[in-house]
Protein backbone atom coordinates (compact mmCIF):
# COMPACT_ATOMS: atom_id res chain seq x y z
CA UNK A 1 0.00 0.00 0.00
CA UNK A 2 1.60 3.22 -1.07
CA UNK A 3 4.92 2.10 -2.02
CA UNK A 4 6.22 1.59 1.39
CA UNK A 5 6.38 5.58 1.52
CA UNK A 6 6.03 6.47 5.33
CA UNK A 7 5.28 10.28 4.78
CA UNK A 8 2.06 8.76 2.95
CA UNK A 9 1.18 6.40 5.48
CA UNK A 10 1.72 9.22 8.35
CA UNK A 11 -0.66 11.68 6.96
CA UNK A 12 -3.54 9.09 6.43
CA UNK A 13 -3.20 7.37 9.53
CA UNK A 14 -3.58 11.10 10.94
CA UNK A 15 -6.42 12.13 8.81
CA UNK A 16 -8.31 8.88 9.66
CA UNK A 17 -7.63 9.07 13.48
CA UNK A 18 -8.77 12.40 13.15
CA UNK A 19 -11.78 11.78 11.05
CA UNK A 20 -12.79 8.81 13.37
CA UNK A 21 -12.48 10.66 16.64
CA UNK A 22 -14.89 14.11 15.14
CA UNK A 23 -17.37 12.08 14.03
CA UNK A 24 -17.95 9.90 17.26
CA UNK A 25 -17.22 13.22 19.55
CA UNK A 26 -19.26 15.69 17.71
CA UNK A 27 -16.51 18.28 17.45
CA UNK A 28 -13.48 18.58 16.04
CA UNK A 29 -10.34 16.66 16.98
CA UNK A 30 -7.01 16.48 15.56
CA UNK A 31 -3.82 13.66 15.68
CA UNK A 32 -0.88 13.45 14.51
CA UNK A 33 1.15 10.11 13.54
CA UNK A 34 4.34 8.96 13.43
CA UNK A 35 5.91 5.93 12.39
CA UNK A 36 9.29 4.48 13.90
CA UNK A 37 11.24 1.94 11.83
CA UNK A 38 12.88 0.01 14.68
CA UNK A 39 15.18 -2.59 13.53
CA UNK A 40 16.24 -4.25 16.46
CA UNK A 41 13.84 -5.87 19.49
CA UNK A 42 15.91 -3.54 21.88
CA UNK A 43 14.81 -0.36 20.22
CA UNK A 44 11.74 -1.24 19.98
CA UNK A 45 11.19 -2.20 24.23
CA UNK A 46 12.94 0.99 24.65
CA UNK A 47 10.48 2.61 22.41
CA UNK A 48 7.93 1.51 24.10
CA UNK A 49 9.05 2.52 27.87
CA UNK A 50 10.16 5.77 26.89
CA UNK A 51 6.51 6.27 25.13
CA UNK A 52 5.38 5.00 28.78
CA UNK A 53 7.16 7.38 31.23
CA UNK A 54 6.37 10.08 28.30
CA UNK A 55 2.67 9.27 28.96
CA UNK A 56 2.67 9.38 33.01
CA UNK A 57 4.61 12.29 32.37
CA UNK A 58 2.21 14.24 30.13
CA UNK A 59 -0.50 12.77 32.03
CA UNK A 60 0.65 14.66 35.76
CA UNK A 61 1.36 17.83 33.71
CA UNK A 62 -2.36 18.06 32.09
CA UNK A 63 -3.97 16.60 34.98
CA UNK A 64 -2.31 20.06 37.11
CA UNK A 65 -2.63 22.11 33.99
CA UNK A 66 -6.78 21.74 33.87
CA UNK A 67 -6.92 21.79 37.42
CA UNK A 68 -5.28 25.03 37.64
CA UNK A 69 -7.13 26.22 34.78
CA UNK A 70 -10.91 25.45 36.28
CA UNK A 71 -9.91 27.26 39.61
CA UNK A 72 -9.51 30.27 37.57
CA UNK A 73 -5.69 30.90 36.38
CA UNK A 74 -5.13 32.14 33.30
CA UNK A 75 -2.94 29.57 30.06
CA UNK A 76 -0.19 31.46 31.00
CA UNK A 77 -0.39 31.62 35.02
CA UNK A 78 -1.44 28.01 34.94
CA UNK A 79 1.79 27.44 32.55
CA UNK A 80 4.38 29.42 34.61
CA UNK A 81 3.19 27.58 37.80
CA UNK A 82 3.97 24.39 36.86
CA UNK A 83 7.10 24.85 34.90
CA UNK A 84 9.06 25.55 38.32
CA UNK A 85 7.19 22.35 39.81
CA UNK A 86 8.46 19.24 40.72
CA UNK A 87 7.21 16.19 40.25
CA UNK A 88 6.25 15.80 44.23
CA UNK A 89 4.89 18.94 44.14
CA UNK A 90 2.55 18.21 40.86
CA UNK A 91 1.53 15.41 42.93
CA UNK A 92 0.91 17.64 46.14
CA UNK A 93 -0.77 20.19 44.17
CA UNK A 94 -3.73 17.64 43.06
CA UNK A 95 -3.60 16.09 46.18
CA UNK A 96 -4.13 19.32 47.71
CA UNK A 97 -7.35 19.66 45.56
CA UNK A 98 -8.63 16.17 46.24
CA UNK A 99 -6.88 14.24 43.75
CA UNK A 100 -4.62 11.45 44.25
CA UNK A 101 -2.72 10.81 40.99
CA UNK A 102 -1.37 7.98 41.94
CA UNK A 103 -4.86 5.65 42.57
CA UNK A 104 -6.27 7.02 39.37
CA UNK A 105 -6.89 4.34 36.38
CA UNK A 106 -3.96 3.07 34.58
CA UNK A 107 -5.10 4.39 31.57
CA UNK A 108 -5.72 8.05 32.61
CA UNK A 109 -1.84 7.60 33.88
CA UNK A 110 -0.09 5.76 30.93
CA UNK A 111 -2.36 5.65 28.35
CA UNK A 112 -3.66 2.37 26.55
CA UNK A 113 -1.71 -0.66 24.77
CA UNK A 114 -3.51 -2.39 21.38
CA UNK A 115 -1.69 -5.45 20.10
CA UNK A 116 -2.71 -8.42 18.06
CA UNK A 117 -3.07 -11.53 19.92
CA UNK A 118 -3.20 -15.32 19.24
CA UNK A 119 -6.27 -16.73 21.10
CA UNK A 120 -7.73 -20.83 20.00
CA UNK A 121 -11.19 -20.32 18.44
CA UNK A 122 -13.92 -23.66 18.87
CA UNK A 123 -14.72 -24.76 15.67
CA UNK A 124 -16.69 -27.63 14.33
CA UNK A 125 -15.61 -29.24 11.03
CA UNK A 126 -17.88 -28.87 8.21
CA UNK A 127 -17.46 -33.01 6.31
CA UNK A 128 -17.40 -34.87 10.09
CA UNK A 129 -18.89 -32.36 12.47
CA UNK A 130 -16.65 -32.95 14.61
CA UNK A 131 -15.11 -30.50 17.33
CA UNK A 132 -12.28 -28.64 16.50
CA UNK A 133 -10.60 -25.87 17.07
CA UNK A 134 -9.12 -22.84 14.41
CA UNK A 135 -6.35 -20.68 15.78
CA UNK A 136 -7.26 -16.91 14.87
CA UNK A 137 -6.02 -13.28 16.01
CA UNK A 138 -7.23 -10.47 17.28
CA UNK A 139 -7.01 -6.70 18.82
CA UNK A 140 -6.52 -7.08 22.42
CA UNK A 141 -7.23 -3.16 24.64
CA UNK A 142 -5.00 -3.51 27.14
CA UNK A 143 -6.54 -0.67 29.64
CA UNK A 144 -4.19 -1.34 32.88
CA UNK A 145 -0.58 -1.31 31.06
CA UNK A 146 1.93 -2.82 33.83
CA UNK A 147 4.97 -0.09 34.90
CA UNK A 148 8.59 -0.80 35.10
CA UNK A 149 10.26 -3.68 34.82
CA UNK A 150 7.08 -5.42 35.00
CA UNK A 151 6.47 -3.21 31.44
CA UNK A 152 9.70 -4.06 30.00
CA UNK A 153 8.84 -8.29 30.31
CA UNK A 154 5.27 -7.49 28.73
CA UNK A 155 6.93 -5.44 26.10
CA UNK A 156 9.34 -8.64 25.43
CA UNK A 157 6.24 -11.07 25.03
CA UNK A 158 4.67 -9.05 22.41
CA UNK A 159 7.87 -8.66 20.62
CA UNK A 160 8.92 -12.66 21.25
CA UNK A 161 5.42 -14.15 21.73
Amino acid sequence: MFDRKVRKWVSVLAGEASAAFSLHLGSLGCFDCRLSQLTEEALVRDYFRWRQEDAHRNALNSHCYWMLRKTGASVKEATGQLSRLSIADKNELLFQHGINFGRLPGWQKRGIGVFWENYEKPAVKPKTGEAASANRRRLKVEFDLPIRDEYTAFMEKLIRP
